[in-house]
């Protein structure tokens, strides 16, 4: 079995201190790479506490750093540090995503706004910045979800957003592929993370009836076929959506 070595490279985790991207960031670390893991301010201070935490557990070779999605000076910011940091850029893992669910005929307008802005945007703003910086043969991996491809009861913003995800996914893989920078994003059904526990019971349970596996995913097989994304295995993917959803289509 060919073993994935990531070291020497560099990859930066938006949101890699919490659920998918926590699983992401140790998955990538576990492999050799450095890793730096963003965080933006909140009122109660938890997105950088988690993103510390994460970074101190993890030990050498891993940084917590401030970066806001949704402001390009932030992440301009945030990617010269890390490039200061460790000297180099090769992974990105567009990963930072926020939930604003309600109905579309009970969504505000600054709810729609604020998932597009974040889920979306967030994306495009990070690869412009990581474009212009990111080695040749590179790796840009960003998070789609089987809800851009389904559609879920009160996700018309969120859906929205992660069908734009796939739709960039494409076009941003031919406008790089000279470089032999890889694009590709991953579509993962529902993992019980603290973004899936605020689904309700009831509505859990009639998604697990659209799974043919019969559970859940978890974090660690959503993390392992980005790491697979991001290695030497994956030289001649790009464009691709990965789906990683237990079989649903419903």
């Amino acid at each position: 079995m060919t073993k994935i070595d990531l070291t020497s490279r560099t990859a930066v985790i938006t949101g890699g201190g919490q659920g998918l991207g926590r699983a992401t960031t140790t998955a990538l670390h576990a492999a050799g790479a450095n890793v730096a893991i963003t965080w933006f301010a909140d009122p109660d201070g938890i997105n950088q506490s988690r993103a510390e935490e994460t970074a101190l557990q993890l030990g050498a070779r891993a940084i917590a750093v401030e970066g806001d999605v949704r402001s390009r000076e932030s992440i301009a910011a945030m990617l010269n540090h890390v490039v200061e940091q460790f000297g180099s850029l090769e992974i990105v893992v567009n990963n930072a995503a926020i939930l604003k669910d309600r109905s579309l005929r009970n969504m505000e307008d600054d709810e729609w706004q604020a998932v597009i802005d974040t889920n979306l945007s967030g994306v495009y703003k990070v690869c412009k910045e990581a474009v212009a910086r990111i080695s040749d043969g590179g790796r840009i991996v960003s998070m789609a979800s089987i809800s851009g491809f389904v559609g879920f009861f009160g996700q018309t913003n969120y859906s929205a957003a992660k069908a734009g995800v796939v739709g960039l996914t494409k076009a941003l893989s031919k406008e790089v592929a000279g470089r032999r920078i890889t694009v590709n994003a991953v579509a993962p059904g529902v993992v019980m993370t603290e973004m899936a526990e605020t689904i309700p019971d009831t509505a859990r349970s009639e998604m697990l009836k659209q799974i043919p596996m019969g559970r859940f995913g978890t974090p660690d097989e959503i993390a392992n076929a980005i790491l697979f994304l991001c290695s030497p295995l994956a030289d001649y993917i790009t464009g691709q959506t990965i789906h990683v959803n237990g079989g649903w289509w419903g």
